[in-house]
């Protein structure tokens, strides 16, 4: 059997671990550091700032909730019908692409896409004014 100096193992570990632990570039280190610590101040201060917004606008007291709910419903309604045509848009590519190259998966994928993108659509005109009353009547 063989004795092993369990000194020397200790000292090689010892060795290699502060030889790969420091960075290459103490600048790069420390410019790293103050970059971190410049995007957590300027984060908490926008929360600060925020916040006291907030609480300036909730002091004056009038709030319209209705037309807040029409714009909401407004601006909800006009996104989603953006991302349906969005989708149906590229469903429309893939599918021609398919018919194109004579691809039975592109095809199958545009017209997936093509019918998702027109629910949407159809879910926007739909399903939004509904919520719109639902709020309204609510409030």
């Amino acid at each position: 059997m063989e004795t092993m100096n369990i000194s020397a193992v200790a000292d090689t570990a010892a060795e290699t671990t502060t030889t790969t632990s420091a960075p290459k570039h103490k600048w790069l280190a420390k410019g790293s550091k103050v970059f971190k610590r410049g995007i957590l101040f300027c984060t908490m201060a926008g929360c600060m700032a925020m916040t006291g917004s907030i609480q300036a606008f909730a002091a004056t007291g009038e709030v319209d909730t209705s037309s807040f709910i029409t714009t909401a419903c407004t601006v909800l309604k006009s996104v989603i019908c953006l991302i349906g045509g969005g989708v149906s848009l590229w469903g429309v590519v893939n599918l021609l692409e398919g018919y194109g190259n004579d691809n039975p998966g592109a095809k199958s994928q545009g017209m997936k896409q093509l019918m998702a993108g027109l629910g949407l659509i159809l879910l926007a005109v739909i399903l939004v004014p509904v919520l719109q009353n639902m709020m309204t009547g609510a409030v």
